[in-house]
């Protein structure tokens, strides 16, 4: 595990000349990367969510599509749409921009359930079906959606099952007055030329690989089982980890510790992740 450990050190210094200040963010978008989760982050506007996901995603060398939802976006607008082609007189279909491998889904809450429901299977499913036909998404896939806490008039609340699907939900906050003074002067020099792709694409899938051989031991694997089962028995809680939600943890557990160098899960790597 030694690599993914290196892999963390090159991943958190090349990002970080984009983002300031968010180290522990960076390093939990690799372990949702390393798991092929999820993200939705919860901040208001200019807090750098776009800069942090075109930063991480240059420095991985992945593709990286930016969809802006509205309550007009239609589903085909992100899955890709078929139309005739009278020249070779045959149906074609023209890919949108969920056929990436880094999706920045921006304001998700502003879409219609619809064109939520387009996203959900595309998150879950690896792939979108557009008139029937299905076509699979490659690998890695991650969304990094946003949307704004205090904002409530003209969204959509995502549903249980939509929430069920992200690994994590993070908020990047307002930097320190240190790290603004380092932002401000950042201003004066695009930085983002400085960020380098120092991966390739198999390179990546090996890491998401072997990432899952980290092993947990039997009270390692029983201290995960009794805290998801606390929070279905708790009566401050509504809805409890669900299987699916489990599952997750525990991945999201092994490439925490995978991050660290470990071939084996600690329970502190399961509280670090819950």
């Amino acid at each position: 595990m030694e690599n993914i450990k290196k892999l963390k050190t090159v991943v958190v210094q090349n990002v970080r000349k984009g983002i300031i200040g968010k180290d522990p963010v960076i390093e939990l978008l690799l372990i949702a990367f390393l798991s092929e989760g999820h993200i939705l982050l919860e901040d208001l506007p200019g807090m750098g969510k776009t800069m942090l996901v075109r930063s991480f995603s240059k420095t991985l060398d992945l593709p990286f599509k930016r969809i802006q939802f509205t309550p007009d976006l239609l589903p085909g607008d992100i899955t890709g749409v078929s139309f005739y082609n009278q020249k070779e007189r045959e149906f074609e279909f023209r890919e949108g921009p969920l056929f990436s491998h880094i999706i920045l889904a921006d304001e998700i809450n502003r879409a219609t359930p619809r064109t939520q429901s387009a996203l959900l299977e595309a998150m879950e499913e690896r792939q979108i079906t557009v008139d029937g036909e299905t076509r699979m998404l490659e690998r890695p896939f991650m969304v990094l959606a946003t949307q704004n806490p205090i904002e409530s008039y003209g969204t959509f609340p995502l549903p249980e099952a939509q929430m069920d699907r992200f690994l994590m939900r993070l908020s990047m906050g307002y930097p320190s007055k240190e790290e603004e003074r380092r932002i401000l002067l950042n201003t004066l020099e695009d930085v983002f030329d400085t960020i380098h792709a120092v991966f390739e694409l198999e390179e990546l899938l090996s890491y998401i690989e072997e990432s899952k051989k980290v092993r947990a031991k039997k009270d390692v694997m029983d201290y995960l089982l009794n805290l998801v089962e606390k929070t279905r028995d708790h009566d401050k809680i509504s809805v409890g980890v669900s299987p699916r939600g489990s599952i997750a943890l525990f991945r999201a557990s092994q490439a925490k510790a995978a991050v660290e160098g470990r071939s084996f899960m600690l329970p502190e790597d399961i509280q670090y992740m819950a």
